[in-house]
């Protein structure tokens, strides 16, 4: 189980989800940024941290959360954390998340493995040394997926991974983010969402129809209407239910770290895997605090150095020399 213990002055999974993501001090931390052209012409960015040149250096590989990016609080905390321990890091973003429009009508989603698979490979070439992933949120969701799918494959690639606050089972999650207060989370989703999918109209207007695109209230209307046909899916349930990670838990062979909170408002907590949905190289730490991406310690106003460090230390156990 995980040591993690909230403070006293942070209580509720709400508070500590919303205090780390708008209040607690950030780490600074200067980027490199890299373009890569993808097979399917369109591009990526990824943002570098650490000795570039150095490709002996382990790497740490980070897939952030729904439009998340190089900025959001945990992406510092942990690449400012990668570089104290003299490692390298990449913020990996996904379609249209590095603050410039991708080219395709295509975006990102949570079951966007192929496009894991497609990064890590190519990572890998120019990396000499370990190599670990971590995922945030959707990017955790999409990581365990890609785990599970490529099975013993993946550990060609990577030495070890973790994901945190991963909503594993997509339909638990999606349908608990169109309730109650969590109303106020989908709506700061969707506010960019819309905007993003304006500037696609603009270029295709076939996409969707706009009227109902704009009325969207929830996760569910939106992806119904925008993300599950441009991404492959029939519809909202299809697209939920096929992009999950957690029936694919059990296949696992990659030493894989899943950090969750009981009270994390993305995820109740009776739809986190049960043992015997998982593979024995999964280590679960379920702690009963911590909230969605929070995991704030020590006194006000708090720090966030508890998460990189706990993701840093297991990989150090899976440290390999190449």
């Amino acid at each position: 189980m995980s040591s993690y213990r909230a403070p006293a002055w942070l209580p509720g999974g709400h508070l500590q989800t919303l205090y780390a993501a708008v209040c607690a001090p950030r780490s600074r931390v200067s980027f490199r940024r890299e373009r890569w052209e993808t097979p399917d012409g369109d591009f990526i960015e990824l943002d570098w941290t650490g000795q570039l040149q150095d490709n002996a250096k382990p790497l740490v590989v980070l897939f952030h959360g729904l439009e998340g990016g190089s900025r959001s609080q945990y992406a510092t905390a942990l690449m400012a954390s990668t570089l104290a321990r003299g490692w390298r890091g990449v913020v990996v973003h996904f379609r249209g998340c590095s603050g410039v429009p991708n080219r395709l009508p295509r975006a990102y989603h949570s079951g966007d493995s192929a496009e894991i698979d497609w990064v890590l490979r190519r990572l890998k070439q120019q990396c000499a040394n370990s190599m670990y992933t971590a995922g945030v949120s959707l990017g955790g969701n999409a990581l365990l997926k890609w785990l599970g799918e490529q099975a013993g494959a993946a550990n060609m690639l990577i030495a070890a991974a973790a994901a945190v606050s991963a909503p594993v089972d997509l339909m638990a999650s999606g349908d608990a983010l169109g309730r109650g207060f969590n109303r106020i989370y989908t709506k700061n989703f969707l506010a960019t969402m819309r905007r993003k999918t304006l500037a696609k109209l603009a270029l295709f207007p076939a996409i969707c129809d706009r009227g109902p695109m704009l009325a969207a209230k929830t996760l569910r209307e939106f992806d119904n209407l925008v993300t599950a046909p441009l991404h492959g899916y029939r519809d909202t349930d299809d697209y939920w239910t096929r992009a999950s990670a957690k029936p694919l838990l059990r296949h696992i062979t990659v030493p894989t770290l899943m950090i969750n909170a009981r009270n994390d408002p993305f995820l109740p907590a009776e739809a986190l895997p049960q043992a015997h949905e998982l593979s024995s190289a999964v280590t679960v730490e379920f702690s009963a605090s911590g909230g969605h991406v929070g995991f704030v310690t020590g006194a006000f106003p708090g720090r966030l150095d508890w998460l990189p460090r706990r993701l840093l230390n297991f990989f150090q156990n899976h440290l390999t020399n190449e």
